[in-house]
């Protein structure tokens, strides 16, 4: 079977051409990894979708497809699902990381993964995960060993589904970002329970919360962050968008620091250093623990909002102490 019955429905006109239904887009990405249509009706679909604007049952048709070469992943006892897609020469440090480590360091594993396009060194996720000496899994065997110790993982996406990673290379091909760039943050390949997603533009909050609610996601938190991760500004009330107990809600994280200030302006820091104490940032520290404190209330760990932030705070004072049992 080809991919030109999909093409034709998304492409057959203005007053006739459609979406995708979920089962279709499971379809028709099924078709894709299957290795052998053509690389124009790839980048027809794919373009097609992101010219009418790919639809919520489209990108869950899509991630079930992936994930269902993911059945090993998803015994990977987790937690939290953090990915990291973000692109681009502005994003700056990954300050997200630090919180992810509060959260760890609170009890529960976190399963962080991601591929990351275009960055300078300093806003390397992959450079600053070895800085920070964050283990690094290529197996589900090995994450599930790195969880165990640490209660936290870094899974490169080429070592979670490589060909579908391929895909979302295109990009360079096309000129255009696809869907696969929203399909990775969906992917939750350990099936943890709960979710944070990141998202460069605001419309793709309703998107990714109404693609999780199809795809049976029990808690998920999505907001505009930092160049499109899961990252808060501490200066600003932040629309905080997901999913609780599998239905949607919409909330505003009020701001934590009074200070007027881009998010990485005089990103000189290193990572290291905020998390050893050497070096000093309350912007930067306001933006860990606000951060920390958004998942923490998405896996249900404290209340509110306000609960959760006292909790990031004592995380953060008590980081170098052993973590939490």
């Amino acid at each position: 079977m080809s991919l030109a019955p999909y093409v034709r429905i998304l492409g057959r006109g203005p007053s006739r051409a459609r979406s995708l239904t979920q089962e279709e887009a499971r379809e028709a990405m099924t078709l894709i990894l299957q290795g052998d249509q053509a690389p124009e009706a790839i980048g027809a679909l794919l373009m097609l979708m992101r010219f009418r604007g790919e639809s919520a049952g489209e990108i869950a048709g899509f991630t079930q497809a992936l994930q269902a070469d993911l059945t090993d992943w998803a015994q990977v006892p987790a937690a939290l699902d953090w990915p990291s897609y973000a692109a681009g020469r502005s994003r700056g440090a990954p300050w997200f990381l630090l919180s992810a480590r509060l959260v760890a360091q609170a009890g529960y594993p976190v399963v962080l993964h991601g591929w990351n396009s275009h960055q300078n060194p300093v806003a390397s996720v992959a450079m600053a995960v070895r800085a920070l000496c964050l283990p690094v899994a290529e197996t589900p065997a090995a994450a599930t060993a790195a969880l165990a110790a640490q209660n936290i993982v870094y899974v490169p996406a080429e070592h979670l589904h490589a060909p579908a990673l391929e895909l979302l290379k295109l990009r360079d091909v096309l000129g255009l970002r696809s869907c696969l760039n929203t399909v990775f943050r969906m992917l939750n390949p350990t099936q943890a329970p709960a979710m944070v997603q990141g998202v460069f533009h605001p419309s793709y909050r309703d998107l990714q919360s109404d693609a999780g609610q199809l795809l049976g996601q029990s808690a998920l938190s999505v907001i505009k962050g930092g160049g499109g991760e899961f990252e808060r500004h501490p200066a600003k009330t932040i629309a905080l968008y997901g999913l609780k107990d599998g239905q949607p809600f919409e909330e505003p994280a009020l701001p934590l620091i009074a200070e007027t200030r881009r998010l990485h302006d005089g990103d000189e820091v290193a990572l290291t250093d905020l998390w050893s104490g050497a070096a000093l940032d309350d912007f930067a520290t306001a933006a860990i623990t606000g951060t920390a404190a958004l998942a923490l209330y998405t896996l249900g760990a404290a209340p509110d909002l306000s609960r959760a932030q006292a909790l990031a705070e004592d995380l953060w004072t008590a980081r170098h102490q052993a973590r939490a049992a």
